[in-house]
């Protein structure tokens, strides 16, 4: 059993906080603008205490928004407070210092590089932060995409780098291989939080005495698909969101000799435990 696996600070600190937020207000109505985090059975123990994750906030409502652990874009934080919700930032501190590093390229006019998938509520906030002081800000989900930008790298010359935090290392080196010959000045900032980096790499020293690895979590979570990927090169791996989903592996268990257990960071313990509790029975 992975000893970095379930909640990182971030992801603890939003659920504990909004839980805590709920109680004190209990006759306000406590809402989150998306998931707080990427985690099922986190969302619906939510709702069950009568937090709710929704797309669009109500309108004619006042109540409490929670800013989930993504962040979010500063000009929809502004629009909510306008409509008279009262805010309450959950944005992960790792995420926030990302949001800065890219403030501050965009500031000093270099070319924007976000590193990480498009779509994804973090990299749509900082992308949205960094927007605010420059027109040359663009997000890089691999190198093909950057190969689009060539021409703009080189007729900038000056490319600063940040990178999603639960993305992977070898995206970053990938690409600050790629910039070399292209810019005249390069600025780079390893984003990737410490929660991350450690997670990764006692996951794969496991794997290398695992003939089979167990990654537990949601398939929207960007970090814990991330250890998945790097971990199905060293070894046999599945990846489960429950103990629901062995049930689809019954063959890989039985014939598992050496099988090594990890989560991600939007993972409760709880969850992680009945994987173990199902595995030991089988």
């Amino acid at each position: 059993m992975a000893k970095c696996a379930g909640f990182c600070y971030g992801v603890k600190r939003a659920v504990e906080t909004t839980k805590k937020i709920k109680i004190e207000n209990a006759s306000e109505n406590v809402w989150v603008l998306g998931e707080l985090i990427h985690n099922a059975q986190v969302i619906k123990e939510l709702e069950d205490i009568g937090i709710m994750t929704v797309d669009e906030l109500p309108e004619n409502e006042k109540g409490i928004c929670i800013v989930r652990s993504h962040g979010m874009a500063p000009q929809k934080i502004k629009e909510i407070t306008d409509k008279g919700f009262e805010v309450v930032d959950l944005t992960c501190l790792d995420v926030k210092k990302v949001q800065q590093k890219a403030i501050q390229l965009a500031k000093e006019d270099f070319l924007v590089l976000i590193l990480g998938k498009p779509e994804h509520p973090e990299v749509i906030a900082i992308k949205a932060n960094a927007d605010m002081y420059s027109k040359n800000v663009h997000v890089i989900p691999n190198t093909n995409e950057l190969e689009k930008l060539t021409e703009t790298i080189k007729a900038h010359k000056r490319v600063g780098v940040v990178i999603q935090t639960t993305q992977k290392l070898e995206l970053l080196q990938s690409v600050v291989n790629y910039l070399l010959p292209l810019a005249s000045e390069i600025k780079v900032f390893n984003t990737i939080c410490k929660s991350t980096t450690m997670r990764q790499q006692e996951a794969k020293e496991l794997a290398k005495t695992s003939d089979l690895m167990i990654v537990v979590g949601s398939k929207k979570s960007a970090n814990t698909t991330h250890l998945a990927e790097i971990l199905k090169n060293i070894t046999k791996t599945i990846h489960i969101e429950t103990s629901d989903d062995l049930n689809l592996y019954r063959n890989e268990l039985e014939n598992a000799t050496n099988i090594g257990i990890t989560a991600g960071a939007s993972t409760p313990d709880s969850i992680i435990k009945n994987v173990v509790k199902e595995i030991e029975k089988i």
